[in-house]
This record gives C-alpha cells, sequence and structure tokens, in this order.
C-alpha cells in the first residue's frame, strides 16, 4: 500500500461503514420496521447521509487526492482513487442542506408510495414525485454540460457512456422488432399454464425458494433471505449479501423467479474478490451488468428445460396435488408462456423490455419538464396499450407498481434492458465454450457459475462495464444477440415460421 493511498483509508472505511448504516436502515424499512417509525428513521437516515457527505468532502481527502499521481500505487489503489474523484465532483455540486434533505425526502416518499400503491391512490404519492423530480432535475444540472443533457446526467449515475442518443437507437430497435413478434404471438393459442395459479402452501413454497437459492449458488452462511413488497437485493460487502423474494399463494411462478433473479445478483456480490472488500470497488461493474447476472440466470438459465431437469422432481414431491399430472415439458412451457401483463416483475422475457421502455420514456418526459405528475397515470395506461396491447385496470398494478421513483431512482430502468442484452450476448460466448444445457441438465451448475466468475464476478467494479463486456465476448456491445435469442426461442415455443 502506498504512503498517500494509508492517509486515505480512515476516511474511506468510515465512509463505507457509513454506507453500510444507510443500506442497513433501507434493508430494514423494506421488511422489518413498524409503519409508524418512518417519520424518525428519516431523520436518522438524513444525519447519516451528512455525515458521509463530509467524510468524503473533507478537506484532508481533497489534499490526499491532490497529492496521488495518476500512476502512483497498484492498479487497485488508482482505480479507487479515480472512482472517489469522479464521486466527489458529483457530491460536490449537491450543497449538504440540500444532500440530507433530499435524503430526508426519499425515505418519506418511500413511505407515501406503500400508502398509495395499497390504496390504490396516487394522489397520495404525486406531491413526493414533484418533489423528487425538482430534485432530480436540480442534481442534474449540477453535472449538465453541452454534451450532457439532464436525463443523460442521471442515467450516468446507472449505466456510464450510454446516453440518451445511444439508448434511443436501442430501444427503438427493440420496438421495431418485439411489437410485431409479439403481436404474431397473441394471436396464436396460448399455452395452459392454470396449475401454475392454484393454491400452493407458502410455507412449502418458502422451503422450495430456499432450496432452489442455494442450488443456484447462494451461499447461505454469507447471506440472507428474507421477504418484502417489492424483491430485491443488498450487499454490505461480499460476506453480507441480503436477498428478498414475495410469496403469492396462487402465483407458483412469482417467488421462483424472483429468487432466480435476486440470486443471480446475490452470487455477483458474493463472488467478488476478497481485496475489494469494503471498498469502493467492492461492488457491481455497474447497474446494467448487475442487471446482466440477475436476468441471465432468471431466464435464459431458470427458464431453460434443463436446467429443470433434476430439479423437478422435488418441486412435484411438495405440491403433488397441484402438478402430479404436469410433465416436465407442460412445466417448462407455462413458465416460457408470453401474456402482456400490467406487472413489470411479472412479464416474461419478450415483453418485459416493452414495460421497461415505458417508464424511459416517461422518465424523460419528467426531467425535460414536457409532462404533468398529474397527467402520468394517463399517459402510463395510453403506452401500455400501445405496446403491450392491455391497460392496466388501476394505478396499483399500473404507475404505482414500481419502488423506483420514489427512492429518487431516476435513470436506473433503462438498466435493465441494458442489462438483458448484456446477457444475452455474454451467454453466446458462453455457449461457445461450454455445453450449458448438457451441463444443466446433469445439475452442474457449478460451470455456469465459474464462467460468470472468471469474466465477470471477480472483478467487482475494478472494471467498467463496456470493458467487461468486450473483454469477456471480444467485441463492443450488440443488442443484435439478444433479438436473435428472443426470435429463436419464442418462435420455436409458439411454432411461428
Amino acid at each position: 500500500m502506498s504512503q498517500i493511498f494509508e492517509q486515505l483509508m480512515p476516511y474511506l472505511e468510515k465512509h463505507m461503514a457509513l454506507q453500510t448504516a444507510l443500506a442497513l436502515f433501507d434493508w430494514d424499512d423494506a421488511t422489518l420496521a413498524p409503519k409508524e417509525a418512518g417519520e424518525q428513521t428519516a431523520k436518522v437516515i438524513g444525519i447519516l447521509a451528512e455525515e458521509d457527505f463530509l467524510c468524503l468532502t473533507n478537506p484532508e481527502v481533497k489534499k490526499i487526492l491532490e497529492k496521488f499521481e495518476a500512476k502512483e500505487g497498484e492498479e487497485k489503489e488508482q482505480a479507487i482513487i479515480r472512482k472517489i474523484k469522479k464521486n466527489l465532483r458529483k457530491i460536490e455540486a449537491i450543497p449538504k442542506e440540500e444532500k440530507r434533505a433530499y435524503a430526508e425526502l426519499q425515505s418519506k416518499s418511500q413511505k407515501a408510495w406503500q400508502k398509495a400503491k395499497k390504496e390504490n391512490d396516487f394522489s397520495i404519492f404525486a406531491p413526493y414525485l414533484k418533489e423528487i423530480i425538482a430534485y432530480n432535475k436540480k442534481f442534474a444540472s449540477y453535472g449538465s454540460t453541452k454534451e450532457q443533457t439532464g436525463y443523460d446526467v442521471l442515467l450516468d449515475d446507472y449505466e456510464e457512456t450510454f446516453p440518451v442518443e445511444v439508448l434511443d437507437i436501442f430501444f427503438d430497435k427493440l420496438k421495431k422488432e418485439l411489437i410485431p413478434l409479439l403481436q404474431k404471438i397473441q394471436k396464436q393459442p396460448q399455452i395452459e399454464d392454470s396449475f401454475l395459479h392454484q393454491k400452493y402452501e407458502i410455507e412449502k413454497q418458502k422451503e422450495f425458494n430456499r432450496f432452489l437459492a442455494e442450488y443456484i449458488g447462494f451461499n447461505f452462511n454469507r447471506g440472507v433471505m428474507a421477504e418484502s413488497e417489492h424483491p430485491f437485493t443488498t450487499a454490505w460487502h461480499n460476506h453480507d449479501v441480503r436477498i428478498t423474494t414475495h410469496y403469492y399463494e396462487e402465483n407458483l411462478a412469482s417467488a421462483i423467479f424472483s429468487t432466480i433473479h435476486e440470486s443471480g445478483h446475490a452470487i455477483y456480490e458474493q463472488g467478488i474478490e476478497d481485496q475489494y472488500t469494503q471498498t469502493i470497488l467492492g461492488e457491481g461493474a455497474s447497474c446494467g451488468i448487475h442487471e446482466s447476472q440477475s436476468r441471465f440466470m432468471e431466464n435464459m438459465i431458470g427458464r431453460s428445460r434443463a436446467f429443470w431437469v433434476p430439479i423437478y422432481g422435488k418441486l412435484v414431491e411438495l405440491f403433488p396435488k397441484q402438478l402430479k399430472e404436469v410433465s416436465l415439458d407442460q412445466f417448462v412451457a407455462a413458465i416460457n408462456r408470453v401474456q402482456a401483463d400490467e406487472i413489470r416483475t411479472e412479464a416474461d422475457e419478450l415483453t418485459y423490455c416493452l414495460h421497461i421502455m415505458v417508464r424511459y420514456e416517461l422518465e424523460k418526459l419528467m426531467i425535460n419538464g414536457e409532462v404533468e405528475v398529474e397527467e402520468l397515470p394517463r399517459l402510463w395506461n395510453e403506452k401500455y396499450q400501445e405496446y403491450l396491447g392491455i391497460t392496466p385496470e388501476n394505478d396499483t398494478v399500473g404507475i404505482l407498481q414500481d419502488v423506483h421513483w420514489s427512492m429518487g431512482s431516476m435513470g436506473y430502468f433503462p438498466s435493465y434492458a441494458l442489462g438483458n442484452a448484456f446477457a444475452a450476448q455474454i451467454y453466446a460466448k458462453m455457449q461457445k465454450e461450454i455445453n450449458v444445457e448438457e451441463e444443466l441438465s446433469k445439475g452442474n451448475i457449478k460451470a455456469i457459475r465459474e464462467f460468470l466468475h472468471q469474466h465477470v464476478h471477480q472483478y467487482g467494479a475494478f472494471k467498467e462495464a463496456r470493458e467487461i463486456l468486450k473483454e469477456t465476448t471480444k467485441e463492443e456491445f450488440n443488442p443484435d444477440y439478444f433479438i436473435i435469442y428472443l426470435k429463436e426461442k419464442y418462435k420455436k415455443l409458439y411454432g411461428i415460421s
């Protein structure tokens, strides 16, 4: 460790400790915290956020960073310094009073969203969303340049080098290719899946989903699984990774695939090398890369026939009444059924990116000041009708279904669609090196996991997303792999030429 970096360590350790505390409050708020704790918890979060701000903007930190030469120290130290400098440029642009006020607003906003969703009343959440939008526009303006629009600045927080210009081309391509395919499928006889919507005892679902997470590779010695309204993954570091799911008595597939999805996130976090533990590099390379790991596990692995060959029998044993007459092929067809639905998290592979497109287009309007908050439910429903051929029956399953905007995560949603495309590109490369179907049929997920660890997981944020993608696949980002994958899969499933 270089002498300069050693001077920086106490501040970095304090920063990571405060980040851990803030993450712990988020976890607690979503899983165990009492309903009436919200207001006081928001104040605590605000104080901790301010303390974190002061820690990183300490004049001593700046002096140390100024002394650090570009080529000084080992590569890891250089990468940490680069990331800290970038983060500092962003947070220093925001006055500490605004930072604290925004942290409090985020906490209150999430509570308002929960209440609005439960009561199916967008008006409860609307005032908080207005404030969230105002803050995001303000924060974006602090970092905007001639080359970046306000929304570009927000997008950059989640996926660097994928501005509106690139995303518009990407989404236009998906729109052109996927909507006609969806319309063709909707004219075909639908796949029978009613057996997935019988009554499935929650406790038995919990038993199977714990088995499933462990089967995929989630290490319970370094992780926890709980329940929340909106499934998510959070990590303090690679030795403490926490996932949640949500169980529905009459929807077997929901918890199964949210568990596989979150386990994909979790094994990424648990697979980061120890040298990056409790450092700013001890996290995923980007939101898109993170989503590529969860979507890959959920869809390309978890919905494949080969994945279920070794374990379908266990599921039947737990639910013989519901599944004893259902063959493996019937089950696999059902879990891959294409059905336009209101809920993004329940969406099939084909329609998922259309859900993201709605959110992307509305976020652009919000940040560009081209829409009033009160108009959002109507616009949301109109776009769902245009892209998916359905109109949400109410706001709970419409504009209020996602937690992200209540958290202030403007610019996050596009990373989900990019994650799908990254996953397909990585999958195409994996298939050239591993007989994926054969390994899965033998119950050998380790081979798949080792490939991902070698090329993606181990590096954490040491390497950037585009670097990981190019080094793994030997080419730049190419969404054609995703489109080809979807077309081949669903044309075969539905017998479309």
